[in-house]
């Protein structure tokens, strides 16, 4: 009974097996450091389309406004949707176009057929209704190299706007003892200091008359 015992002990002792060892493999996720995080663009961002750039407005064929009434230009320049406009005398007397409908269209600032944003600020050269438009635009002359300019002929307001701003300008009626109130309805006879002459900020003056009359 005793090697009975004994033996089953033994034969249970050997039979048993040892628990297997499970091994496993953990694939460790690398650790990001701060700066690729700060580096890193969200998902939304590179999704995101760029804004379209400002176009500059639509794209119109620039009409004919030359021989239309001042008034009616703007009106049609309107329609074809621009709205930035404004206008000068095309003599070069620098009047002012206090009625529209009173002036007509000498030129324009921009080419018949030549295509060209809306949002360009035309400009159109006008006369009165009933003058005849110059074959271009007159230009008063400029004080170049601090020379006083030849401006006789000129009308006194365009003649004031080249001197200086805070220059001091006479201005008497060369014909008779006139006021002469409204400037751009008088044109320069005579001027002191002459032409060439080093402007160094002294006194101007002009003797004028209308227009219409002769020196």
């Amino acid at each position: 009974m005793l090697g009975a015992a004994g033996s089953g002990g033994t034969e249970n002792a050997a039979s048993s097996k040892p628990a297997p060892t499970v091994t496993k493999t953990v694939t460790a996720k690398p650790v990001e450091r701060a700066e690729d995080k700060a580096d890193a663009k969200p998902a939304k961002a590179e999704e995101a389309e760029e804004p379209k750039k400002d176009d500059g407005g639509d794209r119109v064929k620039m009409p004919d406004f030359v021989g239309m009434g001042l008034q009616f230009a703007q009106d049609a320049a309107q329609e074809k949707g621009f709205y930035s406009l404004k206008s000068h005398d095309s003599t070069g007397r620098d009047r002012f176009q206090a009625f529209d409908r009173n002036w007509k269209v000498c030129s324009q600032n921009v080419k018949p057929g030549k295509t060209a944003s809306t949002d360009t600020t035309l400009d159109f050269g006008a006369v009165k209704l009933e003058e005849t438009c110059p074959a271009s635009d007159k230009q008063a002359p400029e004080a170049a190299g601090g020379k006083m300019p030849d401006l006789v002929g000129e009308s006194v307001k365009a003649a004031r706007g080249v001197l200086a701003s805070g220059t001091s300008i006479t201005v008497t009626d060369a014909a008779e003892d006139r006021m002469v109130l409204m400037e751009s309805n008088w044109k320069v006879c005579t001027q002191k200091p002459a032409a060439g002459t080093a402007l160094n900020g002294q006194p101007v003056e002009f003797t004028a008359v209308k227009f219409e009359e002769s020196c």
